[in-house]
């Protein structure tokens, strides 16, 4: 099949993908079109259906569709002009064609994820990371599988493990820049941060907000997840659980951004700057990575708040 990261603007697009989303939508004037999202395992296209003719046959979102149409750019971006769309049947596709992953490896990513749970000293928080980076096998698996977001950043099969691998990569920076860091402190928040995004988003190829996810939100789930495996360790600190608590709840720094609470000790804030750091880097990543041109300017992205442009190669400046 041709996949979604190989086309270029002015090819013709032509294949089966999963509607991710679909939206109903009219133009200035009235007219009604249908905003598309489409994917398979290289990533996510937008996509447009501008003329409702007979040959845009009757789908739903979630299902999988044979598409015809042209590559066009629109602010820099790829998108997909749909002339003609069909339900896929049975046998005429691979579902696992459609799930995005990681490019790196699982296993090798996990591997030092355990290396960090080994790292820390204190007892107590060493049984809390155990309780699920070694013991809980469900856990374990689901963890290894999960994206980290529905889109934006990571938002494909392992994205989840990736980013946790890299938010605590940093984390383990700052401890060897700043020695008033607590090192166990930081990397255990740094690991259990976003565990609550395995019950905010649902499995792929869904991938979408849970029922739970759009009332609660991950922050709060994992928080609670965490604070009830605390109760069951005896003897647990509560200051250390206070602490570990804190810098989860608020490691999106801001209460606009979704944070419970604004860091006030040293590691929430340290966390915060690695999620935020990881976060903003691999947005602009996967930005450039769809995007029509190499090296021109992309328009202003709302997420980032910047008109975006890779940077020059050196031939280039040449």
């Amino acid at each position: 099949m041709n996949y979604i990261e190989q086309y270029r603007e002015g090819q013709k697009f032509t294949g089966t993908y999963l509607c991710k989303d679909k939206k109903v939508l009219k133009t200035k004037t009235g007219k009604t079109y249908y905003a598309l999202t489409l994917q398979d395992k290289t990533g996510l296209a937008d996509a447009k259906v501008w003329e409702l003719t007979n040959g845009i046959e009757e789908f739903d979102m979630m299902d999988y569709i044979h598409c015809e149409g042209l590559v066009t750019t629109f602010q820099g971006n790829l998108q997909m002009n749909l002339k003609r769309i069909r339900k896929s049947q049975e046998g005429e596709f691979d579902p696992a064609d459609y799930v995005p992953a990681t490019k790196k490896d699982i296993e090798e990513m996990y591997s030092v994820i355990l290396k960090y749970v080994a790292s820390v000293k204190d007892s107590h928080m060493k049984k809390l990371l155990e309780r699920y980076f070694v013991q809980d096998k469900k856990f374990i698996s689901a963890f290894k599988k999960h994206s980290a977001a529905k889109s934006v950043h990571h938002s494909f099969l392992g994205g989840l493990l990736e980013h946790t691998v890299a938010v605590t990569n940093l984390c383990n920076l700052m401890t060897e820049q700043y020695s008033t860091l607590n090192r166990d402190l930081l990397i255990a928040a740094a690991l259990f941060h976003d565990i609550g995004k395995l019950y905010e988003l649902s499995e792929f190829p869904s991938n979408d907000f849970t029922d739970e996810g759009q009332l609660l939100g991950h922050i709060y789930i994992g928080t609670e997840k965490v604070s009830a495996s605390i109760a069951e360790i005896s003897g647990f600190p509560v200051k250390t659980a206070s602490e570990l608590k804190h810098c989860m709840l608020a490691h999106h720094g801001k209460l606009e951004f979704g944070s419970p609470k604004v860091p006030a000790i040293m590691e929430a804030m340290a966390l915060h700057m690695a999620d935020n750091t990881d976060a903003k880097l691999q947005t602009m990543t996967e930005i450039f990575s769809n995007a029509a041109t190499g090296d021109g300017w992309l328009g202003y992205n709302r997420l980032l708040e910047s008109n975006l442009r890779k940077t020059w190669s050196k031939d280039k400046e040449s």
